[in-house]
């Protein structure tokens, strides 16, 4: 076994294969990694002149945009997962409810998770999931709610908002933008010119590396205005007992099981509040079954706790073996670092669309 402080740990091979081998083909300077990225560079160049296409569609109003009756405030990224829209979008939507709003989450629902945490995150806010936005926002707003909170909906842009807030996160490893399937961008950095926010967001990442980040969006679209919001792990919750202070991990040996965006950046948090990680790293929304759960289990070290995120808890949690040792999890505060007058103008904006609706 690897055991290292301070930074994250693997044990060799346990990666899921596939998710190994979208990283090696995403982010690996070797010449096999490049080798394989070049001969998907003609796919990626088709998948960008689609998107682009698209987006002149509607740009020049050739592909239909309808106005939902409730104001909507979307939330979206430029690259695949990673970027913390899920707490991000629940926070925001936290912030409308506490603003005197009835907000609902509308999504339309990759993974069964999402909606999930969200309902996790914040219990009193309806979440609607609905492939066409168009139509979730109208079910939101026959149940009462008066503004909507569009997770993942940057690039869905039929529907009108009043706003786009997109984030970039500034624990992905630095590489070029490469549009899939050669790399994990949706769209290249230009695109950033239709946002009216762009939110570096931060887990394991340090303030000056969010900054360089945002220097890069603000390169990319002058115009439009930067914050920075850290994503950081707040309490740990193992089984059923109260939560307990992040530093109870303190020396602490942990088996860190994450199928996540970003599953590395998960396992640095715990390292820095001084866990000892092991990092089990799956892909993104990973549908977790009981022989997992129990293989999982069944890997444990005697003095080893068993900790996920919120996201992976909400589907391991009911498949985890009752004789083994209880499986925690982190909640995550969201905490803005700069300039969030700018995320404040936005939710007043949404409250001012909301209250000339009334």
């Amino acid at each position: 076994m690897v055991e290292m402080r301070g930074t994250e740990a693997r044990e060799p091979g346990e990666r899921s294969g596939q998710r190994a081998r979208i990283e090696w083909l995403w982010y690996d300077a070797g010449a096999g990694a490049r080798l394989a990225r070049s001969l998907l560079l003609p796919a990626s160049a088709l998948f960008g002149a689609v998107i682009r296409a698209r987006n002149a569609m509607y740009d020049r109003h050739l592909l239909p945009v309808r106005t939902p009756r409730i104001p909507a405030l979307s939330v979206g990224n430029l690259s695949v997962g990673g970027t913390g829209k899920t707490p991000v979008s629940s926070w925001l939507a936290v912030q409308l409810q506490a603003r005197g709003a009835h907000p609902a989450i509308v999504m339309r629902g990759y993974g069964d998770d999402e909606p999930l945490v969200h309902a996790r995150l914040a219990p009193t806010i309806p979440v609607v999931v609905q492939a066409n936005r168009v139509e979730a926002i109208e079910r939101a707003a026959a149940q009462g709610a008066d503004v909507a909170v569009l997770d993942d909906a940057f690039q869905h842009r039929a529907a009108a908002r009043l706003a786009d807030i997109v984030l970039i996160s500034a624990d992905a490893p630095a590489a070029m933008v490469r549009l899939l399937p050669s790399g994990p961008y949706r769209e290249r950095m230009s695109a950033l010119r239709r946002a009216t926010l762009v939110v570096v967001t931060r887990k394991a990442a340090t303030l000056d590396r969010a900054r360089v980040v945002a220097a890069r969006a603000s390169d990319a679209a002058p115009r439009v205005p930067v914050a920075i919001v850290h994503l950081a792990l707040d309490s740990v919750r193992i089984g059923t007992r109260a939560s307990a202070p992040l530093a109870s991990l303190r020396e602490r040996r942990v088996l860190a099981i994450a199928g996540v965006g970003d599953a590395a950046a998960f396992g640095e948090q715990l390292a820095q509040a001084g866990a000892i990680v092991r990092l089990r790293a799956f892909p993104d929304h990973h549908p977790f079954t009981e022989s997992e759960a129990r293989s999982l289990a069944a890997s444990l070290a005697s003095d080893e706790i068993p900790i996920c995120t919120l996201k992976d808890a909400v589907k391991l949690a009911p498949l985890w073996p009752r004789e083994a040792a209880a499986i925690g999890y982190v909640s995550q505060a969201v905490i803005v670092d700069e300039n969030g007058s700018a995320i404040d103008a936005i939710l007043e904006l949404v409250i001012q669309a909301r209250l000339r609706q009334l």
